[in-house]
């Protein structure tokens, strides 16, 4: 185990800001994480644990040791039951997928971030979310000091939310398994992909036809991070009333907007767009200029510029819509 001190984390969170952790150690086995938590245990200090960086917004200092994990592995099981280390880039793994002719997954190419982030948000895409092919999730506790192991059922996922996300500096995740299928179960519910794909003249798609469509669609509106800081969606898809929607539709005949449960799920880039912020810059932060759901920094800012952007956007679809919007990103550290 390797301990760094005044380790910056620049390169470790997708939107480019400066960051510098006290302790830093990079976790490459489960061996590893236990002899990290001991150290931090010995030194009283907090346990951060920091993944992909693709979905935070992170503090220009943090105090205590920041854990990176990069425990890496894939296990192929019988009846396409796959198991998936943490340490895993979430793309590249769903790359894999595909590769090994498997499907459940190919709609969700592209997500930036690691496969241990991705039962905290319930990762989606283009109507398939992580809860759909999650079996169970194997997590340390940091509160009890043990390795423990949580079905569908009790990861308590929801929309982008799961009990990881409400226990925030409790389980360190380090292994994922999911079930997929050897046959397609591709379901094309976005019109933005099922018409992409009618285009092709795919009407049964095979899950690699989506897996390339969805990585197409999505590099046409979604700046790279390695390119243009940011960190994906930044604000949730809302959910209002049918009542809410009925209104809102008879003003904005054009409103983006799915069902969901008893009400409906609108479009945050439609709202956002149509109240004029796409395209907006304010010094090294702005609103992208290709979909509006998407914050930017282009270096050298800090933190807070990119909130405070964040919240004028959110007062302005408050005013005009009624409508809240939740940002997506977590604070780092919580």
């Amino acid at each position: 185990m390797n301990v760094l001190a005044d380790h910056s984390l620049q390169q470790l969170n997708t939107l480019g800001f400066s960051s510098v952790a006290q302790y830093f150690i990079q976790i490459d086995s489960e061996a590893d994480l236990l002899e990290a938590v001991a150290f931090a245990k010995a030194e009283n200090l907090k346990i951060h644990v920091l993944s992909g960086g693709s979905n935070i917004l992170i503090a220009p200092r943090i105090e205590g040791v920041v854990l990176f994990i990069n425990i890496r592995g894939i296990e192929l099981h019988n009846d396409a039951l796959v198991t998936v280390n943490a340490g895993e880039n979430w793309h590249d793994f769903v790359g894999w997928s595909i590769d090994q002719g498997l499907s459940g997954i190919e709609s969700m190419a592209l997500i930036p971030g690691k496969v241990g982030a991705a039962p905290v948000q319930n990762i989606g895409a283009y109507g398939t979310e992580l809860c759909d092919v999650a079996v169970c999730v194997r997590a340390f506790d940091l509160q009890h000091e043990r390795f423990v192991r949580f079905d569908n059922l009790a990861c308590e996922f929801a929309y982008r939310d799961s009990l990881f996300k409400r226990t925030p500096g409790r389980y360190v995740i380090t292994q994922v398994t999911l079930q997929l299928a050897r046959e397609s179960i591709s379901v094309c519910r976005y019109k933005a992909l099922s018409d992409a794909l009618a285009q092709q003249g795919e009407l049964s798609p095979s899950p690699k036809q989506v897996f390339e469509t969805v990585i197409a669609l999505r590099q046409q509106k979604l700046p790279d991070p390695a390119v243009l800081g940011n960190a994906g969606s930044f604000f949730k898809n809302p959910v209002v009333s049918q009542a809410h929607y009925e209104t809102l539709h008879k003003q904005y005949p054009k409103i983006v907007a799915f069902p969901s449960g008893n009400g409906m799920k609108l479009a945050a880039g439609w709202l956002i767009d149509q109240a004029g912020w796409k395209g907006y810059q304010e010094g090294c932060v702005g609103v992208h200029q290709q979909q509006a759901l998407v914050l930017t920094h282009t270096g050298g800012g800090e933190i807070d510029m990119l909130l405070q952007l964040a919240e004028r956007i959110r007062e302005s679809i408050s005013k005009t819509y009624g409508v809240s919007l939740e940002i997506e990103p977590q604070r780092f550290p919580l």
